[in-house]
């Protein structure tokens, strides 16, 4: 038996009392304050419309440590707890303490019903939730002792998966440092090119108008890409390809800039840049991606801002023999591979590690209630 289980049967063996949050704490709106106001001086964070970020600082404080907020603007339901004191703008609700909650307890109580949280926004004007959601929302509560023992369980979780994630945030720099360090004009470099010297570049058009889905099909297989990141990229699918070989696409909008390396067959729209080298036996397909990886353009900034054709074909990439082409591309694939691969590496130790958490923070909390 658990030491949990043990608390369980020793303090509430026929189950605990149900309990809406207005009945056990207050639920406070924050104060707005507005940009002039902010200071990067100042001494507390700001929180407004987001849980992951802060709006900005400021000289004062309106929330103690070791409070939860939940987001009714922007970022609607999103929940978090911070453990230093705090500004919290009207962009949020901030709840406060009592001697029978934990405050961490009801943190991870509220945790996971971000989405129940965001479907209860009021539309029409600036979709918002009302305080009323979240005071009326009922949480077990069990003897602080139960409470504590949870909480210790669901931090032991969150604090692997923050270590992890801080791993793979030294990781992913280390990546970039030696993208950036193998890429060097110094490196064995035999000679420096234009990309349009020894790429065919091209823009794509509009989306053919026939043999088109939204979804794939059994007849449209093919997926049309636009200017965007990952799975956004995806405008639909069709059943005939115009890039067949392996290339890398550059946004020309929106994401500008954004490279990404395709090795299957895809039609290409709303000009988004393709870049295919003419001579595989000059340059290897995945080197050229990782040259154009995070690189900067000077984009102009009269009417749309976009890239060109014409401005890709006039940027320059150092070529080292084929040879030492592909070792770089066998040494930052695996770097790639531990920092992005999902079923790899730590992204999918992380992934594991969050649906553990999600389970257990599940089951903890789920009592049987008392009856009457």
């Amino acid at each position: 038996m658990t030491k949990l289980e043990e608390l369980i049967k020793e303090l509430c063996p026929d189950g605990v009392e149900y309990k809406k949050i207005k009945n056990i704490v207050t639920v406070n709106r924050g104060k707005r304050v507005t940009k002039k106001q902010l200071s990067p001086n100042g001494l507390y964070e700001v929180y407004h419309g987001s849980k992951d970020s802060a709006l900005g600082k400021y000289d004062s404080y309106n929330a103690p440590a070791n409070t939860t907020i939940v987001v009714n603007t922007g970022g609607i339901g999103g929940v978090k707890f911070l453990d230093k004191p705090f500004w919290c703008s009207d962009g949020s609700f901030w709840i406060g303490h009592a001697e029978n909650v934990s405050s961490k307890y009801l943190y991870y109580c509220l945790s996971g019903y971000e989405n129940y949280f965001y479907s209860q926004k009021r539309e029409g004007g600036v979709p918002t939730i009302d305080r009323c959601v979240v005071e009326d929302f009922q949480i077990p509560v069990p003897p602080i002792p139960v409470q504590e023992e949870i909480v210790r369980i669901l931090d032991s979780f969150t604090e692997l998966t923050a270590e992890l994630t801080a791993e793979l945030t030294a990781r992913k720099k280390q990546y970039e440092y030696y993208r950036d360090r193998l890429l060097t004009p110094n490196v064995q470099i035999t000679q420096e090119l234009y990309i349009g010297d020894v790429c065919d570049v091209s823009a794509g058009g509009d989306a053919p108008k026939e043999n088109f889905s939204k979804e794939r099909t059994e007849e449209c297989q093919i997926p049309i890409i636009s200017n965007g990141v990952g799975q956004n990229a995806i405008y639909g699918f069709t059943n005939k390809a115009k890039i067949t070989v392996p290339t890398v696409t550059i946004a020309a909008r929106g994401t500008i800039g954004y490279a990404e390396y395709r090795d299957y067959p895809f039609y290409p729209i709303i000009r988004l840049l393709t870049v295919t080298p003419k001579s595989k036996d000059l340059l290897n397909t995945k080197y050229l991606y990782y040259c154009l990886q995070g690189r900067q353009y000077n984009i102009p900034t009269g009417g749309i801002p976009q890239l060109t054709a014409p401005d890709i074909k006039k940027v320059k990439i150092s070529i080292p023999t084929l040879e030492t082409q592909n070792k770089i591309v066998q040494v930052l694939d695996n770097f790639d591979s531990i920092c992005s691969d999902l079923k790899i590496g730590l992204p999918a130790e992380i992934e594991a590690r969050q649906k553990q958490y999600e389970y257990y923070r599940e089951k903890l909390l789920a009592f049987h209630e008392m009856s009457n």
